[in-house]
């Protein structure tokens, strides 16, 4: 194979393995080091800013610092895994002096149905990425482990080809250095053979005066 192809192989096995690397900070590691929820947006009720297939984290946030704008998800009933991401489109109270808020997604004409009291909600949308709410769906869901396997095979084989391109550098310069030797041996051969050459027809000529 020529160095060019070599290098371009190099690139692209590099550029996999920053990708799966990346993906694992995104998708688990910032997440469970901080609390945080990766969530999947499933429909297009909060279009154009949280379009299906977008990946949503959420971080657990204090009620009372919600404020009407912010991206919220909540439970659609209280301690029940179903859980909607919208806008907070207004914030009100209850006879008790506890706060309620009205949700409405982007795309909706209508708030949603009920109001949302404080024990629904699951955090704020911290961040989000387009289109990895696929990929978020195998890897924290019944796949869990994918995402960690390949991240953990696609390094050792980053780490066997860092290895194997050192060995391969050191036996190169090894071989030149070598090829060098030899053509320094083989000069200073020519050289040598040349003086006893000349040595030779000096003292044949010293001779014959």
């Amino acid at each position: 194979m020529s160095p060019a192809l070599r290098a371009v192989g190099v690139g692209l096995r590099t550029g996999l393995v920053l990708l799966v690397a990346a993906l694992a900070v995104v998708l688990v590691v910032v997440p469970k080091s901080t609390g945080a929820v990766p969530l999947s947006v499933l429909t297009r009720s909060m279009e154009p800013a949280l379009p299906a297939g977008t990946l949503v984290v959420v971080r657990p946030v204090d009620p009372a610092s919600i404020r009407v704008g912010d991206v919220v998800t909540y439970q659609l009933v209280s301690g029940r895994p179903e859980v909607v991401t919208h806008r907070v489109v207004a914030v009100g109270a209850q006879s008790d002096g506890s706060r309620t808020f009205v949700f409405r997604g982007d795309a909706n004409a209508a708030v949603d149905a009920r109001p949302v009291v404080p024990a629904q909600i699951r955090g704020a949308v911290w961040y989000s990425v387009p289109g990895l709410g696929t990929v978020n769906q195998v890897v924290n869901g019944a796949r869990s482990w994918l995402l960690p396997a390949v991240a953990g095979l696609l390094l050792a084989y980053g780490v066997t080809l860092i290895v194997s391109g050192t060995v391969s550098a050191v036996r190169r310069r090894r071989r030149r250095a070598e090829r060098r030797r030899a053509g320094r041996d083989h000069v200073g051969r020519q050289r040598r053979d040349r003086v006893g050459r000349r040595g030779q027809r000096t003292g044949t000529a010293s001779r014959a005066a």
